[in-house]
């Protein structure tokens, strides 16, 4: 009697503890049933309940530790970090301090209106888009224009919601309510473009869809055909995919290691698995095919200046400007130890270029466009950048820029059509037409988009993805749309956390060198996987097999998927070791 009660008590023991396992397990596996997603796992499911139900408890267990253990690799490999509406959301302040007939108050952004004076505190970010009433300093505005440096400030001046202010207090008139402001738009269409992501298709879910119904068949059969539950059992044991459900984590994590040996940071694991389907390439142009960093070539002075005279003159205004061409000026003008002056009335409206006084006399920077009928121009040069200086509405000088392609690009895009199965390379750029073309010449593209905003780019990638996997390489803040909305999203640098956030990989080192690596990386991961998992799962097909005949039982089943499964590791281990240097060269 007391041994009955004692093999008893261990079966309820058993049963318990089983049962504790499995919930959690079953409750993830039944979720995604129901959203429709019939994968591998229920292959799993059906094991553990099976075993369960027959009394197979050691069993049960068996295939519980091994989806578990593979769904941990699984998250351990999936992005931590916060997403690119994260980022934005954090870097916008909570309050602003308003200014009122007793000094300040602070309010929330909702109660900001159009017209409010704010003060803006040393270090703190400006809560809304405005004009600098009193005040002067600098802020870091390279959140949004990708620039490295800071834009001095002074009344007249416009500031950026969003932009970090220097070590100077300012007051500002508001130009437009936060929630009307770019960073709001950006922030709106980052939302709405993260919301659409495409969806990749993973490698496990394109082999498990076929996979599956035939283990279950076999299964079914073999379990009918002997009228034992124990041959179904032990054949959908054996059947258990184990080599999709942890080889492939195995293989992704060991990708991920040695990108990250590469200065590649992978933030979504699922594009490496993407990347060899990719036919559609598309870059942006300033940062991305070229250097990104514009320089003064030529200084051509009219009107009996000279060139280092209309050089300080054009720096001195350019000191308060967030123009790219700012910093070619400016850097210019440092190296020659030229002194600049203050400016005045300080005002810059988007389109129609920078004026200030200086001594009480009118300056400006503005472009070709803007000029262009009053006098006769410098010829200007194929793919170079211009802006012009004017004294009183007459030309004082042209100044000529040039942002050279890397080194490296047009090797790189020659290499993507043989290589990678490339059919379609795209330059999707803000340039102006002439510039991007030009440039486009050079390297060897052909399908030129210029002048594109944000939502003009975003609205480029959803149409392509329809055609379909695209990849995006950016590097500003004014590409995250871009970035999100694509399948496989690559940013340069880390100078943008929204940029980073946004992108499914961050490239840590400039380098189309580095986006190649990245790309036979995929490929390599694909095939090893495609070996660990094809290979796993033959031999599991051939266990079923024994298992169909009665020649494994469940228990020595298990432990034969188990030895299938150390195999399958074994050989996914193989994506963290080789050599991460790539030729351009290689067949």
């Amino acid at each position: 009697m007391y041994s009955y009660c004692s093999a008893v008590d261990k079966e309820l023991i058993y049963l318990s503890i089983t049962i504790v396992a499995a919930i959690p397990v079953l409750h993830r596996i039944g979720k995604e049933l129901l959203d429709g997603n019939w994968s591998t796992d229920l292959i799993a499911a059906v094991s553990i309940l099976t075993g369960i139900v027959t009394g197979q408890y050691l069993v049960a267990l068996i295939i519980i530790v091994m989806i578990t253990g593979g769904t941990i690799l699984e998250s351990y490999a999936i992005r931590r970090a916060s997403s690119a509406l994260s980022a934005l959301a954090e870097r916008l302040p909570t309050i602003a301090h308003r200014i009122n007939a007793g000094g300040h108050e602070d309010v929330p952004l909702d109660a900001i209106l159009v017209e409010d004076h704010l003060l803006i505190f040393p270090h703190e970010v400006s809560p809304a888009d405005g004009v600098v009433v009193k005040g002067q300093g600098r802020m870091d505005e390279s959140f949004l224009t990708g620039e490295p440096y800071e834009v001095k400030k002074a009344p007249g001046v416009e500031v950026i919601s969003g932009a970090k202010n220097g070590n100077s207090l300012l007051e500002i008139r508001v130009l437009r309510a936060p929630k009307d402001s770019r960073y709001a738009q950006i922030m709106g269409v980052m939302k709405d473009s993260e919301l659409r992501r495409p969806r990749i298709r993973r490698l496990a879910d394109q082999l498990g869809a076929w996979y599956s119904p035939i283990a279950l068949l076999i299964a079914a059969f073999a379990g009918w055909w002997a009228y034992d539950w124990q041959r179904f059992l032990a054949v959908i044991v054996v059947a258990t995919p184990c080599p999709l459900l942890i080889s492939i984590p195995v293989a992704l994590i060991g990708s991920i290691s040695r990108a990250a040996r590469a200065g590649i940071v992978i933030r979504d694991p699922a594009i490496l698995e993407e990347m060899p389907n990719v036919k559609t390439f598309i870059f942006d142009k300033t940062g991305t095919l070229t250097r990104g960093k514009p320089q003064l070539v030529n200084v051509l002075p009219v009107g009996g200046v000279s060139a280092d005279e209309a050089l300080a003159q054009i720096a001195s205004l350019e000191r308060y400007s967030k123009h790219p061409l700012a910093t070619p000026i400016l850097n210019s003008a440092e190296v020659k130890g030229l002194v600049l002056l203050d400016a005045d009335e300080v005002s810059e409206q988007a389109g129609q270029g920078l004026e200030a006084k200086m001594a009480g006399v009118k300056f400006a920077v503005v472009g070709r466009k803007q000029f262009e009928g009053r006098e006769t121009l410098p010829p200007l040069p194929a793919g170079h950048l211009e802006c012009l200086l004017l004294k009183d509405g007459q030309l004082v000088a042209a100044f000529h820029f040039f942002d050279a392609p890397r080194q490296d690009t047009r090797l790189f895009l020659d290499h993507l059509g043989p290589r990678h199965g490339g059919r379609r390379t795209v330059l999707l750029t803000g340039d102006q037409q002439a510039a991007a073309e030009q440039l486009a010449k050079q390297v060897g593209i052909k399908e030129v988009l210029a002048a594109q905003s944000p939502e003009q780019k975003l609205d480029f990638i959803r149409g392509a993805n329809k055609q379909g996997p695209t990849l995006y390489v950016g590097d500003g803040i004014n590409d995250g749309p871009a970035l999100a909305a694509a399948t496989v999203g690559i940013a340069f640098g880390s100078a943008s956390n929204v940029t980073g956030a946004a992108a499914s990989a961050v490239v840590l080192e400039p380098s189309l060198a580095k986006i190649d690596e990245l790309l036979h990386l995929g490929i390599r991961l694909r095939r090893i996987a495609l070996v660990s998992t094809v290979g796993g799962l033959a031999l599991s097909t051939i266990g079923m097999g024994f298992a169909a005949f009665g020649y494994l039982s469940p228990l020595y089943g298990a432990l034969l998927q188990e030895a299938i499964d150390v195999l399958s590791v074994l050989n996914a281990l193989r994506t963290s070791l080789g050599d991460d240097k790539v030729d351009y060269d290689q067949s």
